[in-house]
């Protein structure tokens, strides 16, 4: 059986769901009580201009799984589908179709969204001859986090770290706190132990250097770009060769427009926020079926 995306959620995931749905109807479900409780279909139907990515789909799967419906899906979790496409059929009782509407369409146009723009960013970066990691940011969305990094996998990137506990990354107000890079680098490491990669944020080449001899794994060249940022990565690679291992990561104002410029091979790790901040959410609409006159 071959792997899904959904294998990586963690057990409460579910929960997220169950509170989303309460959030939309806190009370009484007024259109539900209209519509009642006959057995109807609704299509699912990708809109929009442009090709998109499907993502998101076992989010959409679950509130409608926690309703009694059923939904038959007619895109792979990740494929690009051309609009307007029928994406998938949901099956159960009208009220209940309507009740998960918004939320499942919601959830599943960001993350089809987010997906869409990863997978663009990166087919541009390797267009242009990068071949280095591609990655997010932790800008996201507080309580959709679980949801935005989930389509950046499905559009193809990296998810970077997911919170403060996951990698540890020391920035400049870090560093101007502990005194140094090396002092805020060895307390760092004192309680991070082995098992945490340490992403350290320079201004400089000088700083760079600092950040290696004190044991970071990732550098961050921050406010350096363009020839100097080839310039000191190329310097630095080869200074410290057979020394050190690590990776040099460039972040920030990275855009569509200046991506090129950017995705440097002498950089290993573009991390940007463009792929969720701002991103243009795919148009997706259910509309059920009515039944055929005898």
């Amino acid at each position: 059986m071959s792997n899904s995306l959904e294998h990586l959620l963690p057990a409460s995931w579910k929960s997220q769901i169950t509170a989303w749905l309460a959030e939309d109807a806190p009370s009484f479900d007024y259109g539900g009580y209209v519509v009642g409780e006959a057995q109807r279909e609704a299509f699912l139907f990708g809109k929009g201009k442009e090709a998109a990515v499907l993502a998101g789909s076992p989010f959409f799967t679950e509130v409608f799984a926690q309703l009694g419906c059923e939904v038959e899906w007619h895109v792979k979790e990740g494929d690009t589908f051309q609009p307007i496409k029928h994406v998938a059929t949901v099956r159960g009782k009208a009220r209940h179709l309507l009740l998960g509407e918004r939320v499942a369409l919601n959830l599943l146009a960001r993350c089809s969204g987010i997906a869409t723009r990863s997978k663009r960013i990166k087919d541009l970066a390797r267009g242009y001859g990068y071949n280095g990691i591609i990655a997010g940011t932790r800008k996201t969305t507080p309580g959709f986090r679980l949801v935005e990094k989930y389509g950046m996998l499905a559009g193809g990137i990296d998810t970077h770290r997911h919170d403060l506990s996951s990698m540890i990354m020391l920035k400049d107000n870090h560093i101007w706190s502990s005194g140094s890079i090396t002092a805020a680098i060895q307390q760092a490491r004192a309680v991070g132990g082995f098992s945490l990669l340490l992403d350290v944020e320079v201004r400089s080449e000088a700083e760079a250097d600092e950040a290696i001899d004190a044991g970071a794994d990732i550098i961050m060249l921050d406010n350096i770009e363009g020839e100097q940022l080839v310039e000191v990565a190329c310097r630095l690679k080869e200074k410290w060769k057979g020394k050190r291992k690590f990776l040099f990561e460039t972040s920030g104002n990275i855009t569509e427009a200046n991506l090129q410029e950017r995705a440097i091979n002498q950089i290993d790790i573009l991390s940007t926020s463009v792929v969720h901040q701002s991103v243009q959410h795919i148009d997706f609409s259910l509309k059920l079926q009515m039944p055929e006159k005898a």
